[in-house]
């Protein structure tokens, strides 16, 4: 039985800016977020992922750092940040932050003296080209909204690389000395006591960038290097990375040649969240079936990261175009809805039509399926979604606390805040809030707490296998089971709205008292597992063997 705590996580993602504002001024906070911890707690959840903390000039929600050794004013100052994760540890949550090191801001110190002059000793510590690059057209990470991928600096006379917006200029990661700094950044993180790093862009870090080569190679290796660093400052640091790459690239992320894992401890598991989605859309489980199938096997101490919405758009670019179409059409019609002809910016709420069932369906699914699963804020209480906000914004709006000013969110003035909070309609912060469904035990918060307890009673989600259990079942039906060294958990999953029946008397043998551990309603004691009842968007977590 393994005991990294990884395998067995909550995580669960969040900006401090729209978290809670403690003094009054708009802006969510360290000590907001303090306040907010026994919340957490309560909830389940066992680590905290905090999206950028870093002093920014802001223009990309905080992916534009400007000082990786200090956190932004506008949440507090490092002793701040010390307390809270003091506080956190407290209550046995960890807490991981984001490791922006693929670029900078333009307005970091590094790239002001780089440009300045040939002299400058962080001049190589960017990527440059004499001439205009033939391929600085392709490979915009934006499109739509970035124009190219290098730009020509006035002062400097050259052309620098920038795969996200032209303020992001990339770090140069064939520099040695680069790669020293990332490595002390992740040191002076770790000795404050962070539990690891979500890294951002990781395919984009590693690429050795050649112009006019919209291939460039990528150096794994550093990956290597900087995992055997993090782990000698502290054993149990993770690494949690961002890499939406080709399904046979994965396993490389993890480790150079089989066994161990020997770079990257987890992966989010882009290629099952698209899955997922299609699964959903089509109220058909045939794509989950070929996500578990298809996934490469992952060397030991290697972990997937599932997900069913972030931070980001929901990201639709691995299906074909006629299966993007039939997504779009169901979960984000409008043009409105849609983000850089790939994404859904909505949250899952909305997308579902605010359908309680459905939710719990979608949510179930996730927390059941292989790997350790990544919470939203805000999602625990299906919170939704602000179209009139620009880009991604819209789904990083205020949390919505009570029935206070600003959801409770702050005591700042509307026009004063970071970002509107949602208000009036289905999705407001007058009908849709903590505070009410604290008080409500049917609430969609108290079945997230239920659910997360009982996830924490079947580790075999976690750290065991994952495999979908062939047996005839009606349309729309998924069944699939995990089993580790702690025993067997088999679920039943139908993702449309007929009720139908089961017959799982196959796993008869692998059974020694089946007993449902969460369902979406009561159900007849399972038995024999020969007549299995599953409502429309049903659920069924049934335990067939514990052991000791």
């Amino acid at each position: 039985m393994s005991d990294r705590w990884y395998e067995k996580a909550v995580i669960y993602c969040l900006d401090v800016d729209t978290f809670a504002d403690s003094n009054g001024d708009g802006c969510g906070d360290f000590r907001g977020l303090m306040g907010r911890l026994d919340y957490l707690s309560r909830l389940g959840v066992t680590c905290i992922w905090l999206n950028p903390i870093h002093p920014t000039p802001n223009r990309d929600d905080g992916y534009d750092v400007s000082d990786f050794y200090n956190v932004d004013p506008r949440f507090g100052n490092l002793g701040d940040f010390a307390e809270l994760l003091h506080q956190a540890g407290n209550r046995g949550i960890k807490v991981i932050i984001d490791l922006v090191v693929n670029h900078t801001s333009d307005q970091h110190p590094w790239f002001q003296s780089a440009r300045e002059s040939p002299d400058s000793p962080y001049r190589d510590w960017f990527v440059w080209s004499e001439t205009a690059p033939s391929d600085r057209h392709q490979g915009m990470v934006f499109p739509g909204e970035q124009a190219t991928t290098w730009t020509k600096d006035r002062k400097a006379g050259l052309w620098y690389y920038h795969r996200f917006y032209k303020f992001q200029p990339d770090l140069n990661i064939n520099n040695p000395e680069v790669r020293e700094e990332i490595k002390k950044i992740c040191s002076f993180w770790l000795q404050l006591g962070v539990a690891g790093f979500r890294m951002d862009a990781v395919p984009f870090i590693i690429e050795q960038t050649e112009p006019g080569n919209p291939d460039s190679p990528k150096d794994l290796d550093f990956l290597s290097d900087l995992r055997q660093h993090v782990q000698w400052r502290k054993g149990d640091t993770v690494l949690l990375a961002e890499a939406n790459v080709e399904p046979a690239e994965l396993t490389k992320f993890f480790s150079d040649a089989g066994g161990s894992s020997s770079r990257i401890h987890m992966l989010f598991d882009f290629m099952l969240n698209t899955r997922l989605m299609l699964a959903l859309a089509r109220e058909n489980p045939e794509g989950i079936v070929d996500a578990l199938q298809d996934t490469p096997k992952l060397p030991d101490g290697g972990q997937w990261a599932t997900f069913l919405r972030n931070h980001d758009e929901v990201d639709l670019s691995r299906l074909t175009a006629d299966q993007r179409a039939e997504v779009f059409a169901k979960f984000g019609p409008d043009e409105n809805m849609q983000l850089y002809g790939r994404g859904i910016r909505r949250r899952l709420a909305t997308m579902l039509g605010g359908d309680r069932r459905h939710l719990e369906l979608a949510y179930s699914l996730q927390f059941s399926l292989r790997g350790t699963p990544v919470l939203r804020y805000g999602d625990e209480i299906g919170m939704g979604d602000d179209l009139a906000q620009d880009g991604r914004n819209a789904i990083r709006t205020p949390m919505q606390w009570s029935l206070l000013p600003n959801g409770g969110f702050s005591t700042a003035k509307p026009k004063d805040l970071v970002r509107p909070v949602i208000s009036g309609g289905d999705y407001g912060f007058e009908k849709v809030n903590v505070t009410l469904q604290r008080h409500d035990p049917q609430s969609l918060l108290s079945w997230f707490e239920r659910m997360i307890r009982t996830l924490k009673e079947c580790p075999e989600v976690g750290s065991g296998t994952c495999k979908h259990v062939d047996v005839p079942v009606p349309e729309g039906v998924l069944v699939h089971r995990a089993d580790d060294a702690t025993g067997t958990m088999v679920f039943v999953h139908n993702l449309c709205n007929n009720p139908g029946v089961v017959d799982l008397s196959s796993l008869a043998e692998d059974a020694e008292f089946p007993n449902d551990v969460l369902a979406d309603q009561e159900y007849a004691e399972p038995g024999a597992l020969d007549k299995l009842d599953v409502a429309g968007y049903g659920y069924r977590w049934i335990r067939l063997r514990r052991q000791l």
